[in-house]
């Protein structure tokens, strides 16, 4: 091997040994925020194989170089759980494709096997974060009432269901939502309870009174836009965009059941009729 060619494989190496070494600190505090257990031992599993994967990097280069690499560990940033297997996902198809070209540079067997050992790992974490992905979008979890932190902004842009309780606890409830184009959350009144939105996309139109004949207050929304719904008001909320109204709600106390999940509007109309005996006419409950 030349002295350049032997010269990129080692900073391939050094690379990669920085990589591994991230990987294993970003899945062990992934796995510490789990939604489940499934979800755990997968990152647990994830993080072994980063480990031992480093390992090897970190003996190959000694033995090229005859001296241990130094350098600092990286700790990569996440502000969600869902934003995390993003940046994993994205991170181990990159690390893929560097050691599959890594691969093709060389002829040394040893070195040939622990890339192509690394390429073939980063290929099977991609995967089982992308089934991982899926499901926390498909199984969204309600974290109340434990403390809790998340960038709601994100949570809300990621979710596609109609509604996802985010947090229930015993005097308030965060829900985030999702409404399609041209259609409206329905018009409802509460009449114990105050509410507060904050639309994070898109834009529509807020309606509010004390008839639901007669909604006197009207607004146009949009992103950024706060609304805040008395107790007792007859309301609605409608998509007059081009893309699906993202929101997230504060109930004060709770509206709907730890862990409520309407997928559509059809989806919540049966659960509100089934749980409060209500049932929608095509412009309000009743």
């Amino acid at each position: 091997m030349s002295r350049g060619g032997e010269d990129q494989i080692l900073n391939l190496l050094f690379s990669g040994i920085q990589r591994k070494a991230a990987a294993v600190d970003f899945y062990g505090r992934m796995a510490g925020f789990a939604p489940n257990e499934e979800h755990r031992s997968h990152l647990v599993r994830i993080a072994e194989d980063e480990r031992e994967q480093w390992q090897q990097l970190t003996g190959l280069y000694t033995s090229m170089t005859g001296a241990e690499p130094v350098y600092t560990i990286q700790q990569v940033p996440f502000h969600s759980y869902h934003e995390g297997l993003q940046r994993g996902y994205e991170s181990e198809l990159e690390s893929y494709e560097q050691y599959r070209l890594g691969t093709l540079l060389i002829n040394n067997p040893a070195i040939y096997e622990t890339l192509l050992n690394a390429c073939m790992g980063d290929w099977e974490h991609a995967d089982r974060l992308n089934y991982l992905k899926a499901s926390n979008e498909n199984n969204r979890m309600d974290y109340g009432p434990e403390p809790f932190a998340v960038d709601i902004d994100d949570a809300t842009e990621q979710n596609n269901n109609f509604r996802t309780a985010l947090w229930t606890g015993e005097h308030l409830q965060v829900t985030l939502m999702s409404i399609g184009v041209g259609e409206d959350i329905g018009l409802e009144n509460h009449p114990n309870l105050d509410q507060f939105l904050r639309i994070e996309q898109g834009r529509g139109v807020v309606q509010m009174g004390d008839d639901p004949n007669n909604l006197n207050f009207q607004r146009n929304v949009e992103e950024d836009f706060a609304i805040v719904i008395p107790a007792g008001k007859w309301h609605n909320l409608t998509n007059t965009g081009n893309e699906p109204l993202k929101l997230y709600s504060i109930y004060a106390p709770p509206q709907h059941p730890k862990g409520t999940v309407h997928k559509t509007k059809a989806d919540a109309m049966a659960a509100e009729a089934a749980e409060h005996g209500r049932k929608y006419f095509g412009e309000f409950w009743g």
